[in-house]
């Protein structure tokens, strides 16, 4: 970053500090959806169905099948972050000589690189809630999956319960034995889980007994078995996400959940303004503006406990 802020910072590498605001969400940074860049309005998800496709033979062509049509919208809406701060804040502090001996000086530019960093953070961690359980009627949201699924009367639903240890094993095979089978053994299949499901199956696989399964779990490790690393149930890969509510679980294909946003398009910039040419103040700007949204594919392919 510059030593100086007293022009408009934006371009190429303030799109890295958008980027890794983003995209640094665990879904997205974990490969656990699809991402749909460059959508500057909306893109239109086409979907097709048929019915059964194989008949008995006959001379005569006889069309005997139905094929049917629908789609699905993914429209990023758009977002910002707007913050002001005051130089005169920092003339006392310990990074003041870094502002320059003028009274028209500048942000320290250690600080200013931090507090980017600090709001990508922020910007990331809130996209993730955003993904999994966001609703469009509350003010810096978007509809998350758990809102557009619940309203999609094709999707497989199943119901829920608090998950612990002693019955994490039952309820995760509730989801798998809900999965269709022309998408169960995908390779991009996934159970998405919520952070507790993903404590009580680790907790569970410690073994103890009352507290989980066999007498000493994995490999006779007890609960030192787990050290990080991927989860699987009954041949189906999780997926731990740290945006979604607790207790929920979401049965799908990556390639049938989608994210999209205006991110990688020449329109998105990140600006740190210097308030002193434009109005004399002591004043520095930080403004973001970015656009996000998902969408599901085939609610019929997609099994969600809650």
């Amino acid at each position: 970053m510059a030593t100086s802020i007293t022009t408009t910072y934006a371009g190429e590498f303030a799109g890295k500090y958008i980027s890794a605001a983003l995209l640094s969400a665990d879904t997205i940074e974990g490969g656990g959806i699809t991402v749909k860049p460059n959508v500057k309005f909306k893109e239109v998800m086409k979907t097709l169905s048929t019915n059964a496709l194989v008949k008995d033979a006959a001379c005569d062509f006889a069309d005997q099948s139905t094929v049917t049509l629908a789609e699905r919208v993914l429209q990023p809406e758009e977002f910002q972050v707007n913050l002001e701060l005051c130089k005169k804040d920092f003339h006392n502090d310990w990074e003041a000589v870094q502002m320059g001996y003028s009274a028209f000086d500048s942000l320290p530019p250690s600080f200013a690189d931090f507090l980017i960093g600090h709001i990508a953070a922020k910007v990331a961690q809130k996209t993730e809630e955003n993904i999994w359980q966001g609703a469009t009627a509350n003010a810096g949201e978007f509809d998350g999956f758990t809102a557009l699924l619940a309203a999609d009367a094709t999707v497989i639903d199943v119901v829920g319960t608090t998950v612990t240890a002693a019955n994490v094993i039952d309820e995760l095979g509730k989801v798998v034995d809900a999965i269709p089978t022309s998408v169960y053994g995908k390779e991009d299949l996934y159970i998405y889980v919520s952070q507790s499901i993903a404590r009580a199956y680790v907790r569970a696989l410690g073994g103890f007994g009352a507290s989980g399964l066999g007498a000493n779990g994995v490999n006779n490790a007890g609960t030192t078995w787990f050290n990080g690393g991927d989860l699987a149930f009954d041949g189906v890969k999780l997926f731990v996400c740290s945006g979604m509510p607790d207790d929920n679980m979401v049965a799908a294909q990556k390639s049938n959940l989608f994210f999209g946003t205006g991110l990688l398009s020449d329109h998105n910039e990140v600006k740190l303004i210097d308030m002193a040419d434009l109005d004399g103040s002591q004043n520095v700007r930080i403004v973001m503006r970015f656009t996000s949204a998902v969408q599901h594919g085939i609610g019929a392919d997609i099994v969600y406990y809650s």
